[in-house]
């Protein structure tokens, strides 16, 4: 089963910018999806970010869209997560999603996640 490593995490002022990088274990093939997500204390998993690991089309939750960037470099295996103007409310456990051979703008479709990483956004 392919495993997820997110990296990146931290704290930050508000305003401030963050990046996240995460490695699959095994290569991803060019019909799967990889997304970021997010859960904070009390609320449920919300997906943010999305993209096509073979087209490069993107998808973004309104809550993030024009702030955070998705990427990716398939040479590495590696997905990005671009997070600038950050706010207080984006203050969560972001994860690193896998969604095999499924439809990118259907955050619900992602079945494999990596084991989160937190980010702190100060006022």
């Amino acid at each position: 089963q392919v495993q997820l490593l997110e990296s990146g995490g931290g704290s930050v002022q508000a305003g401030g910018s963050l990046r996240f990088s995460c490695v699959a274990s095994e290569y991803i093939s060019v019909s799967d999806c990889m997304g970021w997500f997010r859960q904070s204390p009390g609320q449920g998993r919300e997906g943010i970010a999305s993209i096509y690991t073979g087209g490069g089309n993107t998808f973004y939750a309104d809550s993030v869209k024009g702030r955070f960037t998705i990427s990716q470099d398939k040479d590495k295996n590696t997905l990005y997560l671009q997070m600038d103007n950050l706010k207080p409310e984006d203050t969560a456990t972001y994860y690193c999603a896998l969604g095999k051979q499924v439809y990118c703008g259907n955050f619900r479709l992602f079945s494999y996640w990596g084991q989160g990483t937190q980010v702190a956004v100060s006022s």
